[in-house]
């Protein structure tokens, strides 16, 4: 019983960072409306509950200002050099789809789950 417990553990955290996945975008562009450098929305992040790593997030930085959605910027005048990140109106415009999908799919999901109740 308790291998089984163990095993239902590990699968859980596995399906979990599986949905996780699919809204670290989100979460991130939410957060990006103000201007924020990487560490400093990895604290906000987990301050509101959504624990995500660098290791996670500076590619999706990078990924999305490929995409230009977001602009970045270098600061040097503070103690240490640090780029900064905001949505620019391509990024805005995205993250209002983002959203509308996102709050359509927890209806649909809601929904769904509520019917096997």
């Amino acid at each position: 019983m308790c291998m089984m417990n163990e095993k239902h553990v590990k699968d859980f955290e596995k399906l979990k960072q599986e949905m996780r996945r699919g809204v670290i975008v989100l979460a991130a562009m939410s957060q990006l409306k103000q201007e924020r450098y990487g560490y400093s929305l990895i604290k906000i992040l987990k301050e509101k509950g959504f624990d995500v790593g660098q290791d996670t997030l500076y590619p999706l930085l990078r990924r999305l200002e490929q995409q230009e959605l977001l602009d970045s910027e270098w600061r040097v005048d503070d103690s240490r050099p640090r780029r900064y990140y905001t949505l620019n109106k391509a990024g805005v415009e995205m993250l209002q789809d983002l959203n509308a999908e996102w709050r359509d799919q927890v209806d649909i999901i809601r929904s769904i789950l509520d019917e096997t109740e």
